[in-house]
């Protein structure tokens, strides 16, 4: 039976050198050269564009390209290339021959300042939740509706299960009235004749007029408790936080059964958020 050589034909050897693999040593050196050359090249770029970004975000007023060539100590012609490029993906825009930042390296400074925002609501109430033993909520009220942003909780002190919407059943719930309770009437009532009032518990407020007397009888400050009015088997209290023109609370759960201690402990959730006050206040708009 006939053998096949898989090594390269005689006829595309060079004459007198024999058959083997030697002859493909120098092209793969060459590609592994080329591709190490490629990967070096692009992180260079890399860095001399972030250095390029950087330098124009201290030019408030723009700066032109001679200017950032000579403060990144980049070559002309390499900061002109990178330049453009930048300018071509959005990260910068050129007016009247200066460079400013553009459009994307915005969205990306928003997106970093937003996650900073919301690792310091998260820190908050993990430290809240710890001090108290119970599982704590961060709740706004944006465009018209109610957005519970953070919960912290642990598997010993679990957090209300959201069985039925937050959103719809904020007439329900602790977070929700606590919210209602800061709005005016007329954006209260708004509210409610989005979301109208419905029992979800035996225990849960009949009727608008009922709740909004309930909310109008609410002092400045006060935790706002319902007992069972949301999820049977639990208790839950808010208090405000308003700063500005948002509308904001943080909250507690209970189990039914620990329900004397709950006004307890919306006491000194209220120590807590006042100690930690200013680090909220510039986390309030995540």
């Amino acid at each position: 039976m006939a053998t096949v050589d898989t090594a390269p034909s005689e006829s595309h050897a060079p004459p007198g050198r024999p058959r083997s693999s030697v002859a493909q040593v120098p092209r793969q050196a060459s590609a592994e050269a080329a591709d190490q050359s490629g990967s070096a090249t692009l992180i260079g770029s890399v860095q001399r564009a972030m250095r390029l970004l950087e330098c124009v975000a201290e030019h408030e007023c723009g700066a032109p390209a001679k200017q950032l060539a000579r403060e990144t100590g980049l070559a002309l012609p390499t900061a002109y290339h990178l330049l453009r490029t930048l300018v071509h993906e959005g990260y910068l825009r050129r007016d009247k021959g200066l460079f400013f930042l553009g459009e994307a390296a915005v969205r990306l400074s928003s997106s970093g300042a937003e996650q900073k925002r919301r690792s310091t609501v998260v820190d908050a109430l993990a430290q809240c939740r710890d001090a108290i033993g119970v599982p704590v909520y961060y709740a706004q009220y944006r465009e018209g509706e109610i957005e519970v942003i953070c919960v912290s909780d642990t598997p010993g002190n679990p957090a209300v299960e959201e069985w039925a919407d937050f959103r719809e059943t904020g007439h329900a719930h602790a977070i929700g009235q606590c919210l209602l309770s800061q709005l005016d009437e007329d954006a209260r009532r708004d509210h409610l004749e989005r979301h109208r009032v419905q029992a979800i518990t035996p225990y849960t407020v009949r009727d608008s007029r009922t709740l909004l007397r309930r909310l109008e009888r609410v002092r400045r400050m006060e935790p706002m408790t319902e007992r069972q009015e949301y999820a049977l088997g639990t208790v839950c209290a808010a208090i405000p936080i308003t700063l500005g023109t948002t509308a904001a609370t943080m909250a507690i759960s209970v189990p039914v059964e620990q329900a004397d201690r709950l006004l307890s402990a919306a006491r000194q959730l209220q120590e807590e958020v006042g100690r930690l006050l200013g680090s909220l206040a510039i986390s309030i708009s995540i």
